[in-house]
């Protein structure tokens, strides 16, 4: 795109802040894609400690060559340190942040807590951004994230339009003005990101460290009550649509987001050149349709977009005048496609989220076979299509190998459209009349694409506004500003003189110092101070236009000096670690985590000090937390519980808030509250600020990785203990016991791991024909619901108070082999969990790891036992692997 970005006078018309345009690059020809087709920056990984390892990614050898390349070109460079990191790989970590800061790296996108407080430790002035696998959904989180130092926050993707406009406006009234980020188009993964561990659970392959296995785009079956549900052809019962936020695109803008961020680190180059085509242009539209309207209007009224009103959400009915393009919607269904859809931009819709019809990239949609004959098909055309397309017939198994090829002709017959294809290309036993056709590829838009981006000349230019200055007898002085306020200073060799005929008038002063092509540059705005009419030789005018690019690049190519604190290390963070006060003389507690009331009464019935509740309705914690004081009256009196590792005759009650909170859902809060529990199992950014006063427990979704994580939570928060993370295995959560006061930690060690935490609702969206909660008739509260996987697990559907859904792995897993390693390191307290359990059951269960702390059976007996015992059967899951 040469110079395709419209400029316009600051002198006239308001200015107009669009969001930076991020692009994803999973390689150099990716990088080059972006750049060429309009990105304001680029985000990418490099080979260790990002969440998309499947791509090619860089080197830390690569990253000066890269980021003069990207600043060179007006391009920002973020590199991805997403994941969660161990406690080993600390001091690896600390010297890759510190290349990474002294490359010249534009800003770090960071997912651990305790990286965040590394990186701020080592450079006070290095810009982090807050990853959306930090799950942050509410003004809460964004706060946190500013006290470890970041500079942006990106939002979970499930936040609505309407969520981020509250959450700009409280982080206004607070005084917070922390840019927000955005994912504006990509594949949508179905959990929250940050809390998903379903590739954990099932394959030892986590996504908290960029190994995803995609068991989203898995087939499931529904039972609902014994019974399997017939779905027809919706078998992709957890596989969104893509997001596509193109159609409300005014209204991001509007919202005062300040990045918009497209997904897709292992896609391919021309997906990156197609998709940030579509979002550059459309971008740029918006700024100049808003302009116009606030032209119309004579600056006084409201525009499209409310620009300049200094509040958020005040641009009313900014889609009005704003449509998507049959052209873009196509080229972004090309790009990659399984289904196109805007998430969760405008509410909660579960009808429309997920389609459940495949999984997998389709494309556009041409129509459905009519007849078959003669080795052609016919259908009525709903898209273009030309010779050399490439098509697949979608017969309602996309599970199995699908029949398609390239179309070799296509001809009109009326109002049906015949496609004929190469000599045995298609076996034509496999299709059929009412099958799908979609265009899978078109190798005229890829050749286009990759035109985009090919060659060594710049094709896309940002522009450079220049200033000239002289009268006669003076030398001319031409001064030029780019987009990051870079100044470049030039004078004539030759003084200016009298002009009898062509003077320096703006037009041609515009002419000659806008021949910029084969440079990174086009001219924006020109003004001209030139006093009287003067003239300079075209030859002069040209060098000073050559030397304005010349310092300009290499002003551009300079590294950014951030600073580093050369004495600050990883060692002045690190907590005291050793056995704690409690650890010799400790007796191993175990706490026990129930979902109903018959649970709750074998576990008290076990004599077990500490129970933790996590009912679906908060409003039943008042009945539990009475029954349990009750309890307490009836059997030694006394008061609350002891959560150290002494024992107690007295069980003290916590309960469970929801994972997720999001802007008006504090009444939830308050209802988990009002039952005044002996403390409170904390889940999220919301509940630390929330029950800062209360007692509480750090739960396993804060991703508790490494000590550094764990002494904020622990000291800074002054939770009373923590859980480790799900991501550790045994040899990793030794480490983290060892590198800090062991007591600071609970592990869990038997339950049906969380797999999925989704705001998607599998209840709504497919035992109802509601949208939401408000009008799906809560079938949540009707029907014992389990997804059937491939190989016949039978994974347990749980809603909560916010009607998140969670899918929990059907097979419990146990890691009670290693429970004596681990009393030996000091820690002594020990979780287990349960779901749908008989009383009976439980109580079992609890005797056996009551048994197994006091020494009086191993881990490999109690394995065996509960193997024998569930007919699920147990597992020794992810702590082994």
């Amino acid at each position: 795109m040469k110079a395709d970005r419209l400029q316009t006078s600051e002198t006239t018309l308001p200015k107009l802040q669009l969001p930076e345009l991020l692009a994803p690059a999973g390689n150099w020809e990716c990088a080059e894609a972006a750049v060429e087709n309009g990105a304001d920056a680029i985000y990418f990984g490099l080979d260790r400690f990002n969440a998309r390892m499947r791509a090619e990614n860089f080197t830390e050898a690569d990253l000066p060559e890269l980021m003069e390349y990207l600043h060179s070109r007006g391009v920002k460079g973020y590199v991805t340190l997403n994941t969660l990191i161990f406690p080993q790989e600390l001091r690896e970590a600390q010297q890759y942040i510190r290349s990474i800061i002294t490359a010249g790296v534009d800003a770090v996108i960071v997912q651990d807590i305790g990286i965040c407080r590394l990186i701020r430790h080592l450079s006070p002035d290095f810009p982090i951004h807050a990853s959306t696998q930090m799950s942050i959904t509410s003004t809460a989180g964004v706060e946190f994230a500013e006290s470890l130092g970041c500079n942006l926050v990106v939002l979970a993707r499930e936040c609505s339009l309407h969520e981020i406009n509250k959450i700009q406006s409280q982080l206004a009234y607070r005084g917070t003005s922390l840019p927000l980020e955005v994912f504006v188009h990509g594949a949508l993964c179905v959990a929250y990101s940050g809390q998903c561990l379903t590739s954990e659970a099932l394959g030892g392959r986590s996504a908290n460290r960029g190994e995803c296995a995609q068991a989203c785009r898995m087939p499931y079956e529904l039972i609902a009550d014994g019974e399997v549900m017939n779905l027809g052809d919706r078998k992709y019962l957890l596989s969104p649509q893509d997001l596509a936020g193109l159609e409300v695109l005014p209204d991001l803008v509007n919202s005062g987001v300040a990045c918009l961020k497209i997904e897709g680190r292992l896609k391919s180059p021309e997906y990156v050149a197609n998709v940030t085509r579509v979002y550059r242009q459309a971008l740029d539209r918006v700024m100049v349709e808003s302009q116009e309207e606030e032209e119309t209007r004579g600056h006084g009224g409201h525009g499209a977009l409310g620009i300049g009103h200094g509040a958020w959400g005040m641009g009313h009915g900014s889609t009005e005048n704003y449509s998507v393009s049959s052209e873009e919607r196509y080229n972004l269904e090309m790009a990659f496609s399984r289904g196109i859809y805007t998430g969760w931009f405008r509410g909660i819709n579960n009808q429309e989220l997920v389609h459940a019809r495949f999984g997998k990239k389709r494309g556009v949609y041409l129509g459905e076979v009519i007849r078959v004959n003669n080795e052609k098909v016919s259908l009525k055309l709903e898209a273009p299509v030309k010779p050399g397309d490439g098509v697949v017939f979608d017969c309602g198994h996309p599970e199995v190998k699908e029949e398609g090829g390239r179309i070799y002709a296509v001809e009109q017959k009326g109002k049906e459209t015949l496609l004929t294809f190469g000599r045995r290309d298609v076996n034509w036993r496999r299709v059929h009349v009412g099958d799908k056709v979609w265009k899978t590829s078109d190798p005229e838009l890829d050749k286009q694409l990759r035109q985009s981006f090919a060659g060594d000349v710049p094709q896309f230019q940002r522009p450079i506004n220049i200033e000239v200055h002289g009268e006669v007898g003076q030398n001319l002085v031409a001064i030029a500003h780019d987009e990051f306020g870079h100044v470049a200073q030039v004078e004539s060799t030759t003084p200016l003189v009298a002009a009898h005929t062509k003077p320096l008038t703006k037009q041609r002063l515009q002419e000659q110092f806008g021949r910029l092509g084969n440079t990174p540059f086009c001219l924006g705005d020109l003004t001209n101070n030139l006093t009287g009419e003067l003239m300079l030789p075209v030859s002069e005018l040209n060098r000073m236009r050559r030397e304005i690019v010349t310092q300009l690049e290499k002003l551009r190519r300079k590294p950014k000096l951030w600073q580093i604190n050369s004495s600050a290390s990883l060692s002045d963070l690190l907590p005291a670690s050793g056995l704690s006060r409690f650890s010799a003389s400790s007796t191993p507690s175990l706490i026990v985590l129930v979902r109903n009331f018959q649970q709750l009464q074998a576990a008290l019935a076990a004599d077990v000090s500490t129970i933790y509740c996590e009912f679906e309705d908060p409003r039943k914690y008042c009945e539990a937390v009475e029954i349990v004081r009750q309890g307490r009256e009836r059997g030694h009196g006394g008061q609350g519980g002891d959560i150290t590792c002494l024992p107690s005759a007295n069980p003290s009650i916590w309960v469970a808030p929801p994972r997720i909170t999001k802007p008006g859902e504090n009444w939830i809060l308050q209802q988990v509250r009002s039952c005044e529990a002996d403390g409170y199992l904390v889940r999220n950014y919301d509940h630390l600020e929330f029950f800062a006063r209360d007692r509480c427990i750090g739960d396993f979704s804060f991703n508790v990785a490494n000590p550094l994580t764990a002494d904020l939570l622990k000291n800074h928060f002054n939770l009373e203990r923590l859980t480790a993370s799900y991501d550790l295995n045994i040899n990793q959560l030794e480490d983290l016991v060892k590198s800090s006061p062991p007591d600071w930690f609970e592990v869990t060690i038997h339950q049906h791991m969380p797999m999925f935490h989704m705001e998607h609702c599998v209840f709504c969206a497919f035992l109802s024909t509601g949208t939401d909660f408000r009008n799906c008739g809560r079938p949540c509260e009707k029907h014992e619901v389990k997804l059937r996987d491939r190989i016949g697990t039978e994974h347990i559907l749980h809603a909560d108070a916010g009607c998140r859904n969670t899918v929990f792995n059907g097979t419990a897993q146990t890691g009670a082999e290693y429970v004596q390693r681990l009393i030996e390191l000091g820690l002594c307290n020990f979780r287990i969990e349960f779901m749908n359990e008989s009383a009976e059951y439980v109580t079992r269960t609890i005797q056996h790891y009551q048994q197994l702390l006091k020494g009086e059976i191993t881990g490999s007996q109690l394995w065996r036992e509960l193997k024998l015992q569930n007919q699920l059967g147990v597992t020794r899951g992810s702590v082994i692997h």
